[in-house]
């Protein structure tokens, strides 16, 4: 029986029931027994390490410790650039328990990356790992805010080590009693078409993720969750930390890149129950020989969030191993907002329906809820605890999200008749085409049926008469060579699968699609390819 049990009864009877006062750190790890398993850690190196909550609880009490030593107090901001190590965990708890602000931010970030965040937070502690040294010493004596940086797993100088700072620290710590509306995260957004903002989270949103971890990762007692999300990321904030700990769940993490092999290889090895995993490395596994024979016998349950999961893809994961995939969407600024739920049946290329708590709407240009069918505006009503406070030190950005008690996603869907949402697009990647609107996922659900593609990436480029052409970037898989012929071929197919109109009447190969860190596609790019070329 899943958590959701009856959808209407949860969904009309939720209620988010947010305490005024609440550290996640205080209240959730020190709070759950000692010797409960908390993670499995694997490094690239084969190295394992078990951890407990007791465990955790102690080390970020020495964290906390040792980082107020360094200065850092309440309301304080903290860059966190490190890998996928247990440290991560550790910290980002530290600094929950101290009332700083945390600013969880990719290791793959490049120095001017670091440069603008780490100016626009006023942060004034860096906690690096090996992997983002190089980058933070070309900026260093740019920043003149950072008054410490600490590195973790080497030494150097003009750095603070963090294996000294934290094994001298005391294992007591009392952690600041923060109210739910303090600031807690500050979670940068993937700046496809201009600088990244900021997102500001409460310790109000801390608690209120427990709410998608238990009705969409459906985690019950003596679970094993792996969510292969890289660090740095909201999803990873979410799924690889404080949804799943709010219930005391035990997580797997692999420090190691994604090898489709190796991935299905340690789920059966390490009996991953609950997988959450990219739609781009579902659509690697469903191409790879090794998954009709793997053993995922142990999974009851996956996940898919980021960007829509193609049908075909999901199709593939149950007829090889029976596995429906649960797709869900949601942003930075908020939390799963609409998603696929267990026991709640599952319309293959549909985003699901909203989440408990989460009051989900299509708008029209002029604020009124759309008809089933017809494409708006993703829109939240109401100020609930997972969605952002604000923009860091940009009101008018904050100001230009908020419309009527709305905040609008920036992303566009249509409602069926039964309540189920379909995404279109981002509204500034919606294809205007001869007066037809064409959302660029549509096409490329239907692109990749085809047993040539891959991956595929779809985007208006001008033309006089139709005012704008869809054109496909494909990625093609190992068997197929490009060719004139197989452009035929693939538009051949999407006309018989799909209205003509939304055909790619371009179609450009491509060797890899350009992507966000965190793995979203940036159509945007390609848009700015295409007029630089016209």
């Amino acid at each position: 029986m899943s958590n959701i049990g009856d959808y209407a009864t949860t969904y009309a009877n939720f209620e988010w029931e947010t305490p005024e006062r609440f550290n996640y750190g205080r209240d959730v790890v020190d709070a759950l027994p000692e010797d409960r398993s908390a993670m499995i850690w694997l490094g690239t190196d084969g190295e394992e390490r078990r951890l407990t909550f007791g465990d955790f609880s102690r080390l970020s009490n020495k964290f906390a410790n040792a980082a107020r030593e360094l200065g850092v107090g309440r309301g304080d901001r903290v860059m966190v650039t490190l890998g996928k190590v247990p440290e991560w965990h550790a910290t980002l708890l530290g600094l929950l328990k101290l009332g700083a602000i945390a600013i969880p931010s990719s290791p793959l970030l490049r120095a001017n990356d670091l440069k603008f965040r780490t100016e626009h937070s006023g942060a004034t502690v860096l906690i690096s790992g090996p992997e983002s040294v190089e980058e933070v010493e070309k900026i260093r004596d740019e920043l003149p805010n950072l008054q410490h940086l600490v590195l973790l797993g080497e030494e150097r100088e003009g750095w603070d080590a963090y294996g000294e700072l934290v094994d001298g620290a005391s294992e007591s710590f009392t952690a600041e009693d923060t109210a739910s509306d303090e600031g807690a995260f500050l979670l940068y957004t993937s700046g496809t078409t201009k600088h990244p903002k900021g997102a500001l989270h409460t310790h109000g949103y801390t608690h209120a993720k427990r709410m998608q971890a238990r009705y969409w990762l459906d985690l019950q007692e003596d679970d094993r969750l792996w969510c292969t999300a890289a660090s740095g990321w909201a999803k990873t904030v979410w799924n690889v930390f404080l949804g799943p700990w709010s219930w005391g769940m035990e997580l797997f993490m692999h420090e190691a890149a994604f090898d489709p092999a190796e991935r299905l290889d340690l789920i059966g090895r390490y009996g991953i129950t609950v997988l959450c995993q990219a739609p781009t490395e579902y659509r690697v596994l469903a191409n790879a020989p090794e998954l009709e024979d793997a053993d995922l016998s142990s999974v009851r349950h996956a996940v898919s969030a980021g960007e829509p999961l193609n049908a075909p893809v999901m199709e593939r994961w149950k007829e090889l191993h029976g596995l429906t995939i649960y797709d869900g969407y949601g942003q930075t600024e908020n939390t799963l907002l609409v998603g696929n739920f267990p026991g709640v049946e599952v319309r293959p290329g549909s985003m699901g329906k909203p989440s408990p708590g989460c009051d989900v709407r299509i708008l029209d240009e002029d604020g009124n809820e759309c008809s089933p069918g017809e494409p708006g505006d993703i829109a939240l009503w109401g100020r609930v605890p997972t969605l952002f406070k604000e923009y860091w030190e940009q009101p008018d950005e904050t100001e230009a999200v908020y419309k009527n008690g709305y905040y609008l996603t920036g992303d566009r869907a249509t409602r069926d008749e039964d309540g189920y949402l379909w995404f279109v697009g981002r509204s500034d990647d919606v294809i205007l085409s001869a007066g037809y609107r064409i959302g660029p996922f549509e096409v490329e659900d239907v692109l990749i049926g085809h047993p040539a593609v891959a991956e595929s990436a779809v985007v208006g480029v001008p033309d006089e008469e139709r005012g704008n052409l869809v054109k496909a970037y494909v990625v093609l898989t190992s068997d197929y060579e490009p060719s004139e012929e197989l452009v035929k071929e693939i538009q051949d197919y999407c006309k018989s699968e799909t209205a003509p109109y939304k055909y790619p009447r371009q179609i450009e190969f491509i060797d890899e699609l350009p992507k966000t860190a965190s793995g979203k596609i940036r159509r945007v790019e390609l848009r700015q390819r295409e007029t630089a070329s016209s």
